[in-house]
C-alpha cells in the first residue's frame, strides 16, 4: 500500500493573485471613490483565469502575458468612458495641434487619484509578507458581486430611523428597459415630424428690422456656473431667456444645422445630413419675408467641413474672411481665430451702408472652443482659462449691442450657443469631451434683445421656464415679425406665451441621451442597451 500510494500524482498547487492583487485592490478603492462602473461576472472569471492551476513554467508565464492586456481591456470596460472606437471617432482628432494633444493628455493625470494609489501600493507591498491578501481580494469580488459595498454605499447615506420606500417610489425611481424608451423615442420624432413654424405672409405695413442670431461655440448653464459667470452683466441686458433650452446635440455643425432648421421639430441625428423641406429653413422663411441671408464666421470654417454644413443649408458663402483680422486667438487645431467685435464691427459697418430694409444674420463664434489659446502682443501664444476668454467675449458682445443701440436701428439679436464646453467633464467623459450629449452639455443660455422696439427699461429679463429648444425660437421669431405692424409697439410679453415645448432628447453620431420621467438615459452607438447616465460624483 505504501509503495502504490507513493507512485500517485501530487495534486496541482492552486496559486495565489500575486500581483494581480494590487489590481484588484485598485479597482476596490475606485469603487468605494465611485468612479468605477464594476462589473462582477468579467472580473470572476479574470480572477478565475489568475487562479488554475497550470503544469509547467511556460504554460504559467504564457498567462501571464495574456493576463496584461486582458487585464487593461477589463478595467477600461469597467470605466464609465464610452468604447476606445468613439474616442478616436471625434470630429479631427488627428487635426488637433501639438499643444492642444499634451494639454488634453495632462487632463487623464489625477494627482489626488494617483497620491491614493501610491498609498495603496506602499500597504499592499508591506502586508504582502503578513497577510494572505489573495483570500481578501476574492472575498472583495464575491461581496461586489453581490452588491454589497453599493447597499452599504445607500445605508450610509440614509439618516437613522428613515423611513423605508414606498412601493409607488421604487416605481418611480425604477429603470425603464430598453422597450419602453425605444417606444418613447420612436413616438417622439414621430410627433416632431409633424411640427412646423407657420410664417406669417409679408405685411405692407411692416416695420422693418435686422434679425442677428450669435451662434457660440462651447457655452452652457453648467459651463458658466463652474467659473462663477452664470450672472453677468451681458445676460441681464437681455429682454428674453430661455432657462430650459435644449441644444440637442454636442457638435458644432450639427448644432448649426439645427439652427438653420429650426423651424421644423427636431430631427434624428441621422435626418440632419437628409434634405431638408424648404419651410424647415429658418433662414429661407426669412428670405419670403424680404431679409437678405449674410453668413459670419470668426475662424476658417473648414475644421470638420463646418462651412459645407451651413451651405448645405442654402446659406452663403461667409461675406468676410477670418484671415481679414488680426489674430485675437490661435484654435485648437492652429488656425487663426478672430476678434468677435471687430468681426461684428465690421460686419455692421457694411451693413448700414446697404439698400436691403431686412437682413438676417446667423454668426458662428468658436472663441471659446476648448484648447483656444490667447494672442500675445508679441505675436506669441498663452493658455488662457475659460473665465477669461468667456469675459472677454461677453464684453466684445456688450460692446457691439452698444454700437447697435447707437445706430437707432430696429435689430433683433438672438444669442444661441451651440453646446456646452464640458469643463469639469464626468464618469464617462474628460474634460472638454463631449462625445456623450449630456444634459448638463446640451442645457444652454439662448437669450434675446430686442433693440430700437420701444421696451421698456426692465430689471431683468423675462424668462421661458419651459423645456424648450430651436423651435421656440423660430416660432418666436415668426411672432416678431407679425407683431411689429406701422406704429406697433412689440409686446414681448405676450409674444412668449405657450411658446412650442420640446423634449430633453440629444444626440450625435456616437450616443443617444433622453430624459424620460425626470431621468436620463444614454445608448451608445453599436450597443442594444439603454443605461441610466451615472449622476457625478462628488
Amino acid at each position: 500500500m505504501t509503495n502504490a500510494s507513493a507512485t500517485l500524482p501530487v495534486p496541482a498547487r492552486w496559486p495565489g493573485l500575486g500581483g494581480w492583487n494590487l489590481y484588484f485592490l485598485a479597482k476596490f478603492m475606485l469603487v468605494a471613490l465611485g468612479m468605477l462602473d464594476f462589473q462582477a461576472l468579467p472580473n470572476l472569471l479574470f480572477a478565475a483565469f489568475l487562479l488554475v492551476p497550470l503544469p509547467g513554467r511556460w504554460l504559467r508565464v504564457a498567462r501571464q502575458l495574456v493576463a496584461v492586456p486582458v487585464g487593461i481591456a477589463l478595467f477600461y470596460q469597467d470605466t464609465w468612458l464610452p468604447p476606445f472606437s468613439r474616442l478616436l471617432a471625434q470630429p479631427g482628432v488627428f487635426d488637433f495641434s501639438w499643444d492642444y494633444l499634451l494639454e488634453l493628455l495632462g487632463r487623464f493625470i489625477n494627482w489626488n487619484l494617483l497620491g491614493a494609489l501610491a498609498l495603496l501600493l506602499v500597504g499592499y507591498l508591506y502586508l504582502r509578507h503578513w497577510l494572505r491578501l489573495s483570500t481578501l481580494s476574492l472575498l472583495g469580488l464575491a461581496w461586489l458581486a453581490v452588491g454589497g459595498l453599493p447597499a452599504l454605499g445607500r445605508d450610509a447615506g440614509q439618516a437613522p430611523g428613515a423611513a423605508a420606500v414606498t412601493t409607488e417610489q421604487a416605481q418611480a425611481t425604477a429603470v425603464a428597459d430598453n422597450a419602453t424608451l425605444d417606444s418613447w423615442l420612436e413616438r417622439f420624432f414621430a410627433s416632431e415630424r409633424e411640427r412646423v413654424t407657420a410664417f406669417p405672409a409679408m405685411k405692407a405695413d411692416e416695420q422693418p428690422f435686422d434679425l442677428l442670431v450669435i451662434n457660440i461655440c462651447s457655452l452652457a448653464w453648467d459651463d458658466l456656473s463652474a467659473v462663477g459667470l452664470r450672472d453677468n452683466p451681458l445676460f441681464s441686458r437681455l429682454d428674453v431667456i430661455f432657462d430650459q433650452f435644449n441644444s440637442a446635440t454636442s457638435y458644432s455643425g450639427p448644432a448649426a444645422i439645427r439652427v438653420l432648421r429650426a423651424s421644423c421639430g427636431q430631427s434624428s441625428h441621422a435626418g440632419l445630413y437628409q434634405p431638408a423641406p424648404e419651410q424647415c429653413l429658418l433662414f429661407q422663411n426669412l428670405a419670403r419675408l424680404g431679409f437678405q441671408s449674410n453668413t459670419l464666421l470668426n475662424h476658417s470654417g473648414r475644421f470638420d467641413n463646418f462651412i459645407g454644413d451651413i451651405t448645405q443649408q442654402h446659406m452663403p458663402q461667409p461675406g468676410l474672411r477670418n484671415t481679414d483680422f488680426p489674430r485675437a486667438l490661435v484654435g485648437f487645431d492652429g488656425s487663426p481665430i478672430a476678434s468677435d467685435l471687430e468681426v461684428l464691427r465690421r460686419w455692421w459697418g457694411q451693413r448700414k451702408g446697404a439698400p436691403a430694409e431686412h437682413v438676417s444674420l446667423f454668426y458662428n463664434s468658436i472663441s471659446l472652443h476648448d484648447g483656444n489659446r490667447i494672442v500675445t502682443a508679441d505675436g506669441g501664444t498663452r493658455v488662457a482659462d475659460y473665465a477669461t476668454r468667456t469675459t472677454r467675449l461677453f464684453g466684445e458682445l456688450g460692446s457691439f449691442l452698444d454700437e447697435l443701440e447707437r445706430s437707432g436701428r430696429r435689430v433683433v439679436v438672438a444669442i444661441v450657443p451651440e453646446h456646452g464646453a464640458a469643463l469639469h467633464g464626468d464618469r464617462m467623459q474628460l474634460s472638454g469631451m463631449r462625445e456623450i450629449p449630456t444634459p448638463s452639455i446640451t442645457h444652454v443660455p439662448v437669450g434675446l434683445k430686442f433693440i430700437g422696439m420701444g421696451q421698456p427699461a426692465r430689471s431683468e429679463p423675462l424668462r421661458v421656464s419651459a423645456p424648450t429648444s430651436y423651435l421656440a425660437l423660430s416660432e418666436l421669431i415668426s411672432r416678431v415679425y407679425a407683431g411689429l405692424g406701422q406704429q406697433q409697439v412689440l409686446d414681448v410679453p405676450s409674444l412668449l406665451i405657450d411658446l412650442p415645448t420640446t423634449e430633453q432628447v440629444a444626440e450625435t453620431a456616437g450616443a443617444q441621451v433622453l430624459n424620460y420621467q425626470g431621468r436620463a438615459y444614454m445608448r451608445l452607438q453599436g450597443q442594444p442597451d439603454w443605461q441610466p447616465v451615472p449622476k457625478e460624483h462628488p
